[in-house]
């Protein structure tokens, strides 16, 4: 799953995306809108993480749902 096809899931995967990124509320992620780029963002400033650390994790994060749904 690449990050067009997060955005364009991104209802189906809001619910989850709370429960990976507690800290990120709903107002957070209803601003996000399902952009890849702001949730990075997001990582960075509610958590603190560097660019790449945030984009790593958001990737890592797409990584798992797509081998979970490849084994479907």
């Amino acid at each position: 799953m690449n990050k067009d096809i997060f955005e364009g899931k991104w209802k189906e995967m809001r619910g989850q995306v709370k429960e990976w990124w507690g800290k990120l509320t709903d107002d957070d992620l209803e601003q996000a809108g399902g952009n890849a780029e702001q949730i990075v963002g997001l990582l960075q400033q509610k958590y603190g993480y560097t660019r790449q650390r945030a984009e790593e994790e958001f990737n890592r994060r797409i990584k798992e749902v797509k081998e979970a749904v490849d084994k479907v």
